[in-house]
């Protein structure tokens, strides 16, 4: 077991090189969700209505949620579907799953993808606000999403997110606690930001 307050939020926030707005500087995706931590209404509302304000191409909207809260049905068939690495997450309050409406052609399918990486930013950075934790995962099963919840053929599931409350290290399971330990690390900016336009060579 890992001792001391490893998975206090002010002890993750990115280091960056200049100061960002606190919620985006304190947001990680920490495994380590506590069973016995409640969710307010208010706060699983006003995550999603964070969600729902979110840039969307041409007005469109094509992003929907499907939402289960720990204790019913909802959240137990999407807590099923998750990967075994990601069991951790049904010890969370509510899982949200992302989807986007991917339309009948490539540029709305495009753009609906941009659409829900929006919303779950939103989504997630209010979360942090209200000084919740929430973890995005890719490792569950799409085809039974779609399945289970009876989505239409242009409705994909995208990502689901686990939102809930931080847990104490004493009571996390060593090798949760380990994962969330690791460091924090982006690429630098001057690795991730071009310039621009590179002049053809003999020119």
């Amino acid at each position: 077991m890992i001792g001391g307050n490893l998975h206090h939020m002010s002890d993750r926030s990115a280091v960056t090189s200049v100061p960002l707005h606190p919620p985006i500087a304190g947001r990680w995706s920490p495994r380590a969700f506590d069973p016995a931590g409640e969710l307010g209404g208010d706060d699983l509302t006003a995550v999603l209505e964070a969600a729902r304000w979110a840039p969307t191409w041409g007005a469109r909207q094509p992003v929907r949620f499907v939402v289960g809260v720990r204790g019913d049905e909802t959240f137990a068939t999407l807590g099923g579907l998750l990967r075994r690495g990601n069991s951790y997450a049904k010890a969370a309050n509510a899982l949200v799953l992302l989807c986007s409406d991917e339309g009948e052609d490539e540029r709305t399918k495009l753009y609906s993808s941009v659409d829900a990486g929006a919303a779950m930013t939103n989504l997630i950075i209010e979360a942090v606000s209200r000084g919740l934790i929430a973890h995005p995962m890719a490792g569950f099963d799409v085809a039974g999403a779609a399945a289970a919840f009876g989505l239409p053929d242009t409705l994909h599931p995208l990502v689901m997110v686990a939102l809930g409350r931080l847990a104490d290290s004493a009571d996390v399971d060593a090798e949760i606690a380990a994962r969330d330990a690791r460091p924090r690390e982006r690429l630098p900016l001057d690795e991730v930001v071009l310039r621009g336009p590179t002049r053809a060579r003999g020119t």
